[in-house]
């Protein structure tokens, strides 16, 4: 078996979009990744093939980066051929030589339907996927919902309730720390397992400093005596606008004051045009998860995220 990158032949690029993609588990279609790759979020060394003595593709996985990325920073899409005995064992073989060729453990997102566990199929295909990550060192596992507004859904009017202003770094540093507190985010309480509030709020800042949503748009959330009450992070992805980060700091949870975070985003993120926003929250997070429902987000797919454990 030969675990190689899409960089030795110039017809790769061709073989690797064309690569049919048999089995239950969604993978992306030709013109995405062509589009991906003119947007050089993919690329040839990120597009790895195993390939049999032969030279036909048994396997392939697709790695994605921003633009500017220097490293990827998620797999994709893996895909390995129906007619293989162990798919599984091929699959952690290419995952290997891709990680030992890119010097990280990207995260695996593995996007799926929400009845996937109640499909034997589907549930098999992952269930290698995962055997897979495991065995390459992605044994943390996360199960996300992913959501979506769009303006059919409308918006929320303000309340009165929260003064959202500006901040200053020093105050977004304090309030990442402080909503860091008894999170139901599992990312969170893995990291704070390492490391302490106030490093990981520094993270968390230039986490979202680093994605394509503009700084200016963060805001502080008040109650109307200036008291703080949390934090509304709208932000980006390459694709759409998305809800970064929001929260309410301990001593005012409980309230309903996360609706009225979530509905500036919102209101924020229409009122500059979108006509799609995406968001996320741990399937452990039922506040968050119902917080969404109730603004009129709609689930659209289930995210299994696998991962390298916290500075393992």
């Amino acid at each position: 078996m030969l675990f190689r990158s899409a960089t030795a032949d110039p017809t790769d690029l061709d073989r690797a979009a064309a690569y049919p993609a048999d089995g239950p588990v969604e993978a992306l279609p030709a013109d995405r990744i062509r589009e991906e790759l003119a947007a050089n979020q993919f690329r040839p060394e990120w597009i790895w093939f195993a390939e049999d003595e032969d030279g036909e593709i048994l396997a392939r996985a697709l790695w994605w980066g921003r633009a500017d990325s220097e490293r990827p920073i998620a797999l994709d899409c893996l895909q390995v051929r129906s007619t293989v005995a162990d798919p599984a064992a091929v699959a952690a073989g290419l995952l290997a030589a891709g990680h030992a060729a890119f010097g990280n453990l990207p995260a695996y997102n593995i996007s799926l339907p929400s009845d996937w566990r109640a499909r034997p199929d589907l549930a098999a295909a992952v269930a290698w996927r995962q055997e897979a990550a495991y065995k390459t060192g992605l044994t943390s596992e996360i199960e996300r919902l992913r959501y979506e507004w769009t303006p059919a859904a409308g918006t929320a009017g303000p309340t009165g309730r929260l003064v959202f202003r500006e901040g200053t770094d020093e105050e977004f540093l304090d309030a990442f720390t402080r909503l860091s507190a008894d999170s139901l985010d599992l990312h969170t309480q893995n990291e704070l397992r390492s490391m302490d509030a106030g490093q990981l709020a520094r993270e968390d800042i230039e986490f979202y400093l680093d994605c394509p949503g503009e700084r200016s748009w963060w805001r502080l959330a008040e109650l109307p005596d200036g008291t703080l009450a949390g934090m509304a992070i709208p932000s980006a992805t390459p694709y759409h606008r998305n809800v970064g980060y929001l929260g309410v700091v301990p001593e005012q949870r409980g309230q309903g004051l996360i609706d009225e975070i979530l509905a500036e985003i919102t209101r924020f993120h229409a009122g500059e045009g979108a006509d799609r926003i995406t968001a996320t929250t741990d399937t452990a997070n039922a506040p968050m998860a119902a917080a969404f429902d109730r603004a009129g987000y709609e689930v659209t797919e289930i995210r299994l995220v696998l991962e390298q454990p916290p500075h393992a």
